[in-house]
């Protein structure tokens, strides 16, 4: 291989990672505002967890978490990509902003999984833990936002927080799933394009 050669090849492949963390990114703003459109029993049904989840699995870990830390800072820049089209720093202290920050962690807890352990259940094992700690973190800051800094519903509890979590869940453990065979099923062809 020539040296012109391995540097065309070189910035093909840094284009194509640069081309895939914008669409994971643009992927997430359409996915945080699926809820416009499709909500079930009062509960808003977003793609966020999903996209977050697969930008690890597909991206890796580093640049999957730097697809989400992409969008979070293009909302908090002020564009309207957060669910319900919202966005500007004033979502810093809203009770949900702990799911947004999660997503970066999410991309990057699937995307190491998977590195260490690349088969179908792999793929599965990384997608479920991505969304368990997407609960974790997102859950207990919407408790801590709740209690310190944001006007709590009366009777507001922590057990009331993760009952609230409760009706989302099957819906997410759903696509977690899907999310990793899916994953597992798409990142050969990707590998292959690099």
């Amino acid at each position: 291989m020539t040296s012109s050669t391995a540097t065309t090849t070189a910035n093909y492949s840094r284009t194509l990672l640069l081309v895939q963390t914008a669409m994971f990114a643009a992927l997430m703003m359409i996915g945080a505002n699926i809820s416009s459109f499709l909500i079930i029993g009062g509960v808003p049904i977003t793609l966020q967890t999903f996209f977050a989840i697969l930008a690890g699995l597909l991206l890796g870990k580093r640049t999957g978490a730097i697809a989400m830390l992409v969008y979070a800072l293009i909302g908090l820049a002020g564009l309207p990509v957060f669910a319900n089209f919202s966005g500007g720093l004033d979502t810093i202290i809203s009770p949900t902003f702990g799911f947004i920050l999660s997503f970066i962690f999410v991309a990057y807890i699937a995307g190491f999984i998977v590195e260490k352990f690349p088969t179908k259940v792999g793929f599965v094992v990384a997608a479920l833990a991505g969304t368990a700690f997407n609960y974790l973190f997102g859950t207990n800051w919407m408790y801590a936002a709740y209690k310190l800094w944001f006007a709590a519903p009366e009777g507001f509890s922590y057990k009331m927080a993760w009952a609230w979590m409760a009706v989302p869940l099957p819906k997410d453990l759903i696509l977690a799933v899907l999310a990793g065979l899916f994953g597992f099923r798409l990142r050969p062809i990707l590998q292959k394009q690099r």
